[in-house]
């Protein structure tokens, strides 16, 4: 199964690219699947094909558009890890979330959707996919490995939200997973997941960190998780 591309259009005006990939059924719930640091790359295309293929119908957007539009960068190359953390640094966190909300209303308006809408994200896109379950309109939001998300612990959570939490994240300090698991371990809307030993980005296939069968758990509970809230 393979997507097409479509053009999503922001809030504060322009528009950008949206990896669109539908169910063999032809409609379903609605996934909105979060970048990386790369871009909408062969990797997010490859997930976001692979919800398709359960049922969902599933939408990628470009969310560096803003910076330069369509980069798709791999994990492979100094020059492209620098790339990314240029990008990473050049983001504007709130036009993301802006423009991840007009992603959601555009995919909640197909008429090959059920309405509801999940979001799932990935280092960057964890993030972000937290900020989606505070600041969006999404029925549910699951990320993987956040960076950040202390800063967003005074948020109001308004959809059930997952997070799956590598222990030996280097870009998630300890103190920091104890300040996350003392906020919300008791919140109603929250569930969080600990994967001991692994490192960032250990659901990214053929990564530095990656451990399939860590990925398989952590994507077993994400879908039985929307399964939940989405269907």
């Amino acid at each position: 199964m393979s997507g097409q591309e479509i053009t999503l259009k922001a809030k504060d005006g322009g528009s950008f690219m949206g990896y669109l990939a539908k169910p063999a059924s032809g409609r379903g719930p609605g996934v909105v699947v979060i970048q990386e640091i790369f871009g909408v790359n062969a990797v997010m295309r490859g997930i976001t094909d692979r919800f398709a293929e359960i049922g969902y119908l599933a939408l990628c957007p470009d969310l560096f558009w803003r910076q330069e539009p369509r980069i798709q960068l791999t994990d492979r190359t100094d020059a492209e890890w620098a790339r990314a953390f240029e990008l990473f640094k050049g983001f504007n966190l709130d036009k993301g979330v802006a423009d991840l909300a007009a992603t959601i209303e555009a995919l909640r308006k197909m008429p090959d959707c059920s309405g509801k809408i999940g979001t799932v994200g990935f280092c960057l896109g964890g993030r972000l996919a937290y900020l989606t379950a505070t600041r969006t309109k999404a029925n549910a939001a699951v990320g993987y490995y956040g960076v950040y998300l202390t800063e967003h612990l005074n948020e109001v959570i308004r959809c059930p939200l997952m997070l799956h939490i590598a222990g030996d994240d280097e870009f998630v300090p300890p103190e920091a997973q104890k300040q996350l698991h003392a906020a919300l371990d008791r919140h109603a809307k929250a569930t969080l997941y600990d994967y001991p030993g692994l490192g960032h980005a250990f659901a990214r296939e053929g990564g530095k960190h990656w451990d399939a069968a860590a990925a398989k758990t952590a994507n077993a509970r994400t879908l039985t998780f929307f399964n939940k809230h989405l269907g």
